[in-house]
């Protein structure tokens, strides 16, 4: 009946998104009528990730055992897969000393952060499956690191379509293009109006943008009856050919990159903060500015109602020189990092947004080379900051040299069906029909840590 009326589903969605009545989440394929299997207690999720896998025992998982017994071997079997040899059990370089009320213990890598300790939640016991870079970047991005798997920023598009109709409902902004590349982004087979839009990658973070984003040749007058006639030719052939998922989602990208002509211009300027803002984010240091500007835009972006945004940073990779590099990172990110979340809470932004930061694996408590570690997936430290998480609260145990989980573990599954939960969506229920079967973000497993939520 669709088809031969000259309606199909695509035209449909069209129509909703020229509506100037539509809802911030028109369009079929934007939005989401799923209920919530939760009382959702964030709107939206900002994914500051350290690319590389920072060193957790350097950083948040303070071991005084550590210091104890350097020098000495592990006293327990290493695992049977690894990605290298390494040696003897090696201390942290730096100290660990005890921030806020809640006494967290934050090595001086990071002291802007430890500094906002009281609205940190600690997850000192996440581990995963994969001891190489590409495997577990597509781990804790889309769930599986031996499949092609939508990202858990579409996933959320998906589950809870956009607040903002004007700007996509998933950002990365800075996105490696290495170890999985744009797989950790995409959506997959999930409708590819949830795929990540990334801003920059491979440039200077001060020159990222969005690709195509303005014609200075065209003006929108113009352009409009371009899209138009466009839009008329792909209904026609919708009416013909019958219902095409990749088409429907092409004539909805068209119409969401003629209106982000109009508002993402004004979310990128980053002239348009107060002095004292672009100090706070650490923007009038060379040392800070790169990653300041991606905090601050992922702020900018999350206010206007971007479901997902993820910053990325790295390499945090040091297999050797870990003193002097793991140190030049921390000094380029710790500062933004607490300048965002002094930001959130100063806007009355925090409680609502979740901010999570950790990297793809940990590093191990042994030494590698003369001043390294290697990949560690056996244990690491993720956090969450705001979106309804308890603050200044730690949940996990590693063992006392910080090499496995031995109490409160979280699977990097059990890290995605607690996200999905603080947003309000059932991970087991947050399903799309593909190629004979439902698939999820937590495959078949998972489980929601409720302990954390405040």
């Amino acid at each position: 009946m669709l088809i031969r009326s000259g309606v199909g589903f695509g035209n449909l969605a069209l129509m909703g998104l020229l509506s100037p009545q539509a809802p911030a989440s028109a369009g079929t394929m934007a939005s989401s009528a799923r209920p919530p299997g939760f009382r959702a207690r964030a709107k939206r999720v900002i994914f500051v990730f350290m690319h590389g896998g920072p060193s957790h025992v350097d950083t948040f998982d303070w071991k005084p055992a550590l210091v104890r017994d350097s020098g000495k071997p592990l006293p327990f079997d290493k695992p049977r897969i690894q990605f290298a040899k390494t040696a003897n059990l090696r201390r942290s370089p730096w100290e660990f000393r005890p921030y806020g009320q809640c006494g967290a213990m934050v090595s001086d890598l990071f002291p802007e952060v430890g500094s906002c300790a009281d609205d940190l939640c600690f997850l000192k016991s996440v581990h995963g499956t994969n001891e190489a870079h590409g495997g577990a970047l597509l781990k804790l991005h889309t769930g599986s690191d031996t499949a092609v798997r939508p990202s858990m920023g579409s996933w959320i598009s998906y589950g809870l379509g956009t607040e903002n109709a004007n700007l996509p409902g998933f950002l990365t902004i800075n996105p490696t293009l290495g170890h999985g590349g744009v797989g950790n982004w995409s959506s997959a087979f999930l409708p590819a109006v949830h795929q990540g839009t990334p801003i920059g990658g491979g440039v200077p973070v001060e020159r990222a943008t969005i690709n195509h984003l303005h014609d200075p040749g065209a003006d929108p007058t113009l352009q409009r009856e371009q899209l138009d006639l466009l839009g008329e030719m792909n209904r026609g052939h919708l009416a013909v050919a019958g219902a095409d998922s990749a088409l429907e989602a092409r004539i909805e990208s068209f119409e969401l990159a003629f209106r982000m002509q109009r508002e993402a211009p004004e979310a990128m300027d980053l002239g348009r903060e107060s002095a004292a803002t672009r100090k706070l984010y650490g923007l009038d240091d060379p040392k800070t500015a790169s990653f300041a500007r991606q905090c601050l835009l992922a702020r900018r972006f999350s206010e206007r109602g971007v479901r997902f945004v993820q910053v990325t940073h790295g390499y945090w990779d040091q297999h050797d020189d870990l003193t002097k590099d793991h140190g030049r990172l921390a000094s380029e990110v710790d500062r933004p990092i607490a300048g965002l979340l002094r930001d959130l809470k100063a806007r009355g932004l925090l409680d609502e947004t979740l901010v999570v930061w950790g990297g793809e694996f940990g590093r191990t408590p042994t030494l590698q080379g003369k001043d390294g570690r290697d990949h560690h997936p056996h244990a690491f430290t993720m956090w969450m900051a705001g979106g309804g998480v308890k603050p200044g609260f730690s949940y996990g145990v590693t063992d006392e040299y910080g090499f496995y989980c031995v109490d409160q573990k979280v699977h990097v599954h059990d890290l995605h069906a607690t996200l999905l939960a603080l947003l309000g969506l059932d991970h087991e229920q947050l399903t799309f029909r593909h190629a004979g079967r439902d698939f999820r973000l937590t495959d078949v497993s998972g489980r929601v840590v409720h302990e954390i939520f405040a």
